[in-house]
């Protein structure tokens, strides 16, 4: 006889503090014969709606349970009403920032593997606590870690749930475990919110190879840079040399009304969790334009500051070209050769800007954080996560105002995620 059809419930939800406000989601997929916990996921997610949240939270569920068995049925049961009508089809999605989610939700598992179920909020309190736990570690600048949540099923009034409590438990504990790379047999009693490896003796766990093809495949989540190049300038439009050693000008109307736009997008998407910025006039104000929006913070990082262009501050490529050219060819033919009148190469802006990266890559582990900069530092950034050759930075266009994405892993592997995204202007 063939096996039988594996069966998962999921239940998921996903909260803003302010709606939008700062955010984030929880997620756990259950046993539904036991009332086990099998897998779990919870993640601040920066500011954004309650809608935004409840949809990754959904994501995150579906994930979840597609890595216990891509060919499972899934039972997604959420309080958000708005999300079990949308996703099964009955409401008509109509907000253009919850389509690509729902787009997203839908791909995960075939369309006849789930339904969904509509369940009243006292009855998704695991879900909850998680979403909760994880705006809390938010608030704290952290992110959700499994060893120390407690988001474990209490005992119920209903005498079946109430049957298999330890159960849950017990497999919240072991999914925590699993989360955190530590190992719970099935059977072990386990106190859920109690770290797994400190109260349960186990065997030790063999090293797997950290490099190559027998590196593990989950890393955890990366450090992701959203690189935002500011809005214009007064200098923008005639493409003039504007770097450190100029006159640091202010944004003009139009890179104002940039930076509105910008920051109205990346409110919606709802990732961004801290907010890093070049010390020059122009970035500080488009970080702060994002800032008020989505009610951080902004920190100076020195090192992304654009190029100090020396003798070329100000000038077009044509004047350049007119004035210098014996300077201006050996700049385009190297690396280590500098601007006119003491200016940077491109090899300095390059170790000053591997070096910005390695702080924040250590003081933002695992969280996302939008870098407001400069054209040269973040061409930079995108060759060096892609291994390119100097040369690529003048195969590069960066407009004003536009977005690009790196990924960084624990492995110190890089990935290029997005490159002068402008839609948000149009």
């Amino acid at each position: 006889m063939p096996d039988a059809v594996r069966q998962f419930v999921v239940e998921a939800d996903g909260g803003s503090r302010g709606n939008p406000g700062p955010a984030g989601y929880g997620a756990v997929v259950l046993d539904p014969a036991t009332g086990e916990t099998l897998a779990e996921a919870a993640e601040f997610i920066g500011v954004a709606t309650n809608n935004v949240a409840e949809y990754k939270g959904l994501i995150a569920g579906l994930r979840a349970a597609r890595e216990l068995d891509p060919a499972a049925r899934v039972r997604v049961r959420m309080d958000s009403k708005l999300v079990v009508e949308q996703m099964s089809g009955r409401w008509k999605i109509k907000h253009p920032d919850m389509k690509p989610l729902a787009a997203e939700a839908g791909r995960i598992l075939p369309s006849s593997q789930v339904s969904y179920e509509w369940i009243p909020r006292e009855r998704n309190k695991h879900a909850d606590r998680l979403a909760n736990e994880a705006m809390d570690a938010g608030k704290r600048g952290r992110q959700w870690e499994p060893s120390a949540s407690t988001a474990d099923l209490s005992a119920s009034a209903d005498a079946s749930a109430a049957r298999v409590v330890g159960d849950a438990a017990a497999g919240a504990a072991r999914a925590r475990a699993a989360l955190a790379g530590a190992s719970v047999p099935a059977g072990v009693p386990v106190t859920a919110g109690v770290s797994p490896s400190t109260s349960v003796p186990d065997k030790p766990v063999e090293a797997a190879p950290t490099v190559g093809w027998g590196a593990s495949a989950d890393l955890g989540a990366p450090a992701t840079f959203v690189l935002l190049r500011h809005g214009e300038t007064a200098l923008t439009p005639s493409k003039r040399f504007s770097g450190s050693g100029g006159s640091d000008p202010e944004l003009s109307a139009v890179g104002r009304g940039q930076a509105e736009r910008v920051a109205a997008a990346l409110a919606e998407r709802g990732t961004i969790q801290a907010i890093v910025s070049s010390p020059l006039r122009r970035c500080r104000e488009t970080a702060a334009a994002v800032a008020a929006r989505l009610g951080l913070d902004v920190h100076i990082e020195e090192g992304l500051r654009e190029t100090d262009f020396g003798a070329w501050e100000g000038l077009t490529f044509g004047e350049v070209r007119e004035r210098y050219p014996d300077d201006l060819d050996a700049w385009l033919g190297s690396a280590k050769a500098a601007p006119t009148g003491g200016g940077e190469s491109f090899a300095t802006v390059s170790r000053r800007v591997s070096a910005a990266r390695d702080r924040l890559i250590a003081a933002y582990p695992r969280r996302t954080v939008l870098a407001v900069t400069h054209v040269t530092p973040i061409k930079t950034l995108v060759r060096l996560a892609l291994g390119a050759p100097p040369e690529s930075l003048f195969r590069m266009e960066l407009s004003a105002a536009s977005l690009s994405a790196v990924a960084y892993y624990a492995d110190g592997n890089a990935s290029v995620r997005l490159l002068n995204d402008t839609g948000h202007l149009r």
